[in-house]
């Protein structure tokens, strides 16, 4: 005899994480902030997942303190502050600092919607989303490829855990550097994360 299933038996449920947890679409699948689970079980704000750390903070400010004193700035612009970038129909990423030329940037394309055309560079510091669904390497590998597909020149992710930066471009091998050695961004500017935080007196272990 077979047993009949209860019509009383519940099925688990799951809880909606809702839009303003979501930091990026990358092909058509939503990634979350770091700690949104803390968020929708009510031992975290948003407020308290949503900023950076006081390193990454550092690190990007060091970084465009130097673009802003090299960088022509009738030739280039620089955003920051997560600027976001309409990649396709299935992807919304976004970048700690974007650097454009100005002549590859209409002024219209300034708008209340994200950007709509390609950066020459893209820099990024850390992670700050969930990587449970495609693990951290997966994710920094695919939003780069996506961003190279899309027609940045190059993007460059530092990462403090490891103290290294990859600079990757499109149809070149991609390349990881110890944050002590000079990194080039473009036209002889160069950083070096490692001997800045040294002169500041800043050590990590």
């Amino acid at each position: 005899m077979v047993a009949e299933k209860s019509p009383n038996r519940l099925k688990k449920s799951v809880k909606k994480v809702p839009k303003f947890l979501v930091a990026e679409i990358l092909n058509g699948q939503p990634i979350y902030y770091k700690g949104y689970q803390e968020v929708l079980n009510g031992s975290k704000t948003i407020e308290e997942i949503m900023g950076s750390s006081s390193l990454q903070a550092f690190i990007i400010g060091f970084i465009l303190k130097t673009l802003y004193k090299n960088l022509d700035d009738q030739k280039y612009l620089i955003f920051t502050n997560e600027a976001g970038l309409h990649i396709d129909k299935g992807s919304n990423l976004s970048g700690d600092i974007l650097i454009y030329e100005r002549d590859s940037l209409p002024i219209t394309n300034i708008n209340e919607n994200y950007f709509s055309l390609p950066p020459k560079i893209v820099i990024e510091v850390d992670i700050t989303i969930d990587t449970a669904s495609l693990g951290t390497e997966g994710y920094v590998h695919n939003k780069t490829k996506k961003l190279l597909d899309f027609g940045v020149e190059k993007v460059i992710w530092v990462t403090t855990p490891a103290k290294t930066v990859l600079i990757a471009r499109a149809n070149e091998d991609w390349q990881i550097k110890e944050w002590n050695k000079d990194i080039d961004i473009l036209e002889q500017v160069q950083i070096n994360i490692g001997a800045y935080l040294n002169e500041v007196g800043l050590k990590l272990d």
